[in-house]
């Protein structure tokens, strides 16, 4: 495979379109809904994604975290496939990408959108670098349910309603739950080498015995914000219904993943990231169905 393909992680960037697949479902009914906006700030979430890649694969390689003994996919520094000047120039470009094509969303939504913006582009870059990264210090799961969920669903949303709403916020937290979940089975399955380098994960410092439990409620609790959200009125019925057909999956991912661990968990990482489009992809028909 071309090493810039495997630099950009295609089994994360699902992370990506799900949860502003479910944002802009929420807004078409409204008469200002802009295909337009939908479309650039998909783009805009895509290269924010692979950024967040290019930046974990240069500064984990920088710091010594990957090394010969990594169990997950291939790291396009490490192996010497790319020179970590390559990938961290591609991603000053994805960032710059991103910005430039951002610029338009921030044009369009005001200054709640270029804080967004801002704190995006820092958390791409703080995740695995800066004084604080945030992987190293047991927030990964946070970042990506900040981020690629409520950062996400209800930006998206706020951009083509210019408001939030219940419906954008408890979508939001199902989906960076999702998100979570994919962090989490990334860090679980990188135990060793993490504890090995020093990389305080939240996997590492909770156990991958605990790390199993927490991984069966990030995958179920989304289930039970929508029925719950659902029962106090802030969604309909029909979304719910066949969003809920995708908790089978979930229930086979949980499966697996409590007797799965080490590299065997690499497909299980890429399933997890399906689940968010499957359960965003479900949602979404589901909305259009009624309107």
């Amino acid at each position: 495979m071309n090493p810039w393909i495997l630099a950009t992680r295609p089994r994360t960037l699902p992370a990506a379109i799900g949860p502003l697949l479910v944002g802009n479902a929420l807004a078409l009914h409204l008469d200002q809904f802009s295909w337009l906006v939908a479309a650039v700030s998909m783009l805009c979430a895509l290269l924010l994604q692979i950024a967040v890649n290019l930046a974990n694969d240069y500064f984990d390689f920088k710091s010594g975290v990957d090394t010969e003994e990594r169990l997950g996919p291939v790291r396009v520094t490490q192996s010497g496939l790319l020179s970590p000047e390559k990938v961290r120039n591609a991603m000053g470009l994805c960032l710059i990408l991103a910005l430039t094509v951002g610029s338009y969303l921030i044009y369009h939504g005001g200054w709640p959108i270029a804080i967004l913006a801002a704190a995006s582009v820092l958390g791409a870059l703080g995740y695995s670098g800066g004084p604080y990264p945030l992987a190293s210090h047991g927030l990964g799961e946070v970042a990506a349910f900040i981020f690629f969920g409520l950062v996400a669903v209800v930006g998206s949303y706020f951009l083509q309603a210019g408001d939030t709403s219940g419906a954008a916020w408890l979508l939001g937290s199902a989906i960076g739950l999702f998100n979570a979940a994919v962090m989490l089975v990334n860090n679980t399955r990188d135990i060793p080498t993490d504890t090995k380098a020093g990389k305080h994960t939240l996997a590492v410092k909770i156990g991958e015995g605990q790390a199993r439990v927490l991984y069966q409620a990030l995958v179920y609790l989304p289930f039970a914000l929508i029925i719950g959200g659902f029962f106090l009125g802030f969604l309909p019925g029909m979304p719910v219904l066949l969003a809920g057909l995708s908790i089978i999956l979930a229930r086979k991912l949980h499966s697996e993943f409590s007797q799965t661990s080490g590299e065997a968990l690499n497909p299980l990482l890429g399933r997890t990231a399906k689940l968010t489009v499957i359960f965003s992809a479900l949602f979404s028909a589901g909305l259009i169905a009624i309107q």
